[in-house]
């Protein structure tokens, strides 16, 4: 877990994208030494870019990039999902940072997991039990995610008891979106086949609409976020009876 300061510290980097060690050690009431462990640390973490003289968060639409944006609330999530996946079971994770720590906090169960995303491949090392199936597809560096046709064929021969989906926004009108199209198409070709689908992001998502749809309301079955979800959200979905998991 991150401390206060360190929590902070991704506070102000996220609005500013970039910043100096003595800025922030200003900032902060603390010395410069004790910027640059914290700043080690984060960086250890996948968390924040050092730079010189200071760090920054990456522009890159890349999840590493985005780990950092309400971490708090991102591990609070995928702590309380991950609680949800026994041993045994087979899951998809598409994609995304909230995702990725999810992926963290199951890498010691005795679960196959199905990923389109390589960085979530990535989290998952030598010795840790979890089994890791990549399915085939083009290779999209920003994001390090699988799309296509070869991705959806691969997807189509390999059984799942759940399916794990990030997105980039919400609104009722335009239900579940992304800001990729070709990530949203292989996203949906999931959910289409999936039994038990669940949305995985932070609530700062909702009332927010990005390029293209991925599915709406009623195409899926559990839709875990942080416990700042709006109450007009949390009233929405309570009444078409889906499974709202707030952490």
């Amino acid at each position: 877990m991150l401390n206060e300061r360190q929590k902070k510290i991704l506070k102000l980097l996220d609005s500013d994208s970039r910043a100096s060690v003595k800025k922030l050690a200003e900032e902060l009431g603390v010395s410069t030494v004790t910027i640059r462990q914290d700043l080690t640390f984060l960086e250890s973490e996948g968390l924040l870019r050092r730079v010189h003289g200071g760090a920054e968060m990456k522009d890159a639409d890349n999840i590493e990039s985005r780990l950092g944006v309400n971490y708090e609330k991102k591990l609070r999530i995928a702590r309380k999902v991950a609680s949800l996946i026994n041993d045994g079971d087979t899951i998809l994770i598409e994609s995304g940072s909230t995702n990725a720590l999810l992926a963290r906090e199951i890498a010691n169960k005795n679960v196959t997991i199905i990923t389109t995303n390589v960085y979530i491949a990535r989290q998952f090392r030598k010795g840790m039990q979890a089994r890791v199936i990549l399915p085939g597809g083009v290779y999209q560096h920003g994001s390090e995610s699988l799309v296509g046709k070869i991705t959806k064929e691969s997807i189509d021969k390999i059984n799942f008891d759940k399916a794990f989906i990030g997105v980039d926004g919400y609104t009722p009108d335009t239900g579940f979106t992304s800001r990729d199209l070709f990530r949203a198409e292989v996203s949906s070709h999931i959910i289409s086949k999936s039994g038990d689908v669940f949305i995985v992001t932070d609530s700062s998502k909702f009332g927010k609409a990005q390029l293209t749809n991925i599915c709406y309301s009623l195409d899926i079955h559990h839709i875990a976020t942080d416990s700042d979800l709006d109450s007009q959200y949390v009233e929405e979905f309570q009444k078409a009876g889906i499974d709202l998991i707030l952490a």
